[in-house]
């Protein structure tokens, strides 16, 4: 790990100007109680708080090595009381000789010396102790980032594996549909059967040359939808009728790809394939202030619904929703009559 210190330039302003503010505080502290040796106390703490500064950085190394769980909890504290009292004894000694080559009274200065090495020992055991408290907290701070970090990466894995299962269930089910109504149109209808195949294809490019969970822009979303539309249409012609209303403003938003096509799907297959009579379906979009409203809507006949649907398909679109968007879009259903509706709300970013 990179000393913590140095990893910008906020964390080094901030550290040089705590303990520029602690120098501050001892030289005030000398002030009040040593006054007769005034001449002494500022070159004193310039040089102790110096020295002290940049062995709190040293002590930083030995502090990490030992911080580790390899390391039982005796030999931890073994190693700070041990490196506490080698940083006080190097701070004291240094400071000392440097001082010396500074004032040349040596017996004046053997007095001041004596005189505050209580305060400067007790001064130097406080700061060691932040230094240690900011040492741990720092460590503290790191290791929960790094915990919340992992757990991003694996929650976006997860999201990622289920974003792709859920996929996974859109397009092998259309494609069975459709190749079986490929093959029986093969004997009815051969020339409409050619045409699938190509729409089939076609859909097949949009759906497979995407990258999972890729976002793509409403407005390639719906062309996908009328090519896999007009699959549907030549399965079940006139039958099937088709109408749009969409504002323009909404056609550049970005959604998860393939995210409508289970509920054109499903209108298929419980309004069209379960009636004999014409079927209007229905698209609707329009633009809020924050979110997009897209409704997919078509009448069914209720006195021939043979099938009753398990949900998979609209439970699949909401899951996808939650993963992709959170809280942020919803899906709702209304059965009103022989009206089946069901509305998308999805942010506009």
């Amino acid at each position: 790990m990179k000393h913590p210190v140095f990893q910008n330039r906020y964390r080094i302003a901030l550290w040089w100007l705590i303990w520029v503010l602690m120098a501050l505080g001892q030289l005030f502290l000398y002030n009040y109680v040593f006054k007769n040796y005034l001449k002494f106390i500022i070159p004193d703490v310039l040089i102790s708080f110096t020295v002290y500064s940049g062995l709190s950085l040293v002590i930083w190394y030995p502090f990490r090595y030992f911080n580790t769980r390899a390391f039982k909890l005796y030999s931890v504290v073994i190693n700070i009381v041990f490196t506490g009292a080698a940083s006080l004894y190097i701070w004291l000694l240094f400071s000392k000789y440097i001082l010396i080559l500074i004032i040349n009274n040596i017996s004046v200065f053997d007095e001041y010396w004596n005189a505050t090495f209580l305060y400067r020992l007790g001064s130097g055991i406080f700061i060691y102790g932040l230094v240690i408290l900011a040492y741990y907290l720092i460590v503290s701070l790191s290791d929960l980032a790094e915990r919340k970090a992992q757990e991003a990466r694996l929650e976006s894995v997860l999201k990622e594996t289920e974003l792709k299962m859920l996929r996974s269930q859109i397009n092998p089910h259309f494609l069975f549909n459709t190749l079986n109504s490929v093959s029986a149109l093969t004997i009815s209808d051969p020339e409409k059967a050619r045409e699938m195949i190509v729409k089939l294809s076609d859909f097949m490019r949009y759906a497979l040359s995407r990258k999972d969970e890729q976002l793509v822009t409403l407005r390639s979303e719906l062309d996908s939808m009328r090519v896999y539309l007009d699959i549907e249409k030549v399965r079940f012609g006139e039958r099937l009728q088709y109408r749009e209303y969409i504002d323009e403003k909404c056609l550049d938003i970005q959604i998860p790809i393939l995210l409508l096509q289970p509920l054109y799907e499903n209108a298929i297959k419980y309004g069209v394939h379960e009636s004999n009579d014409v079927v209007n379906l229905e698209t609707i979009i329009k633009c809020e202030t924050e979110l997009v409203e897209i409704t997919v809507r078509n009448n069914f006949d209720k006195t021939n619904l043979r099938a009753k649907g398990t949900g998979t398909g609209l439970t699949n679109v909401i899951k996808r929703l939650e993963l992709a968007y959170g809280n942020r879009a919803s899906l709702k259903t209304d059965i009103s009559g022989n009206i089946f509706t069901v509305t998308l709300y999805i942010p506009c970013k």
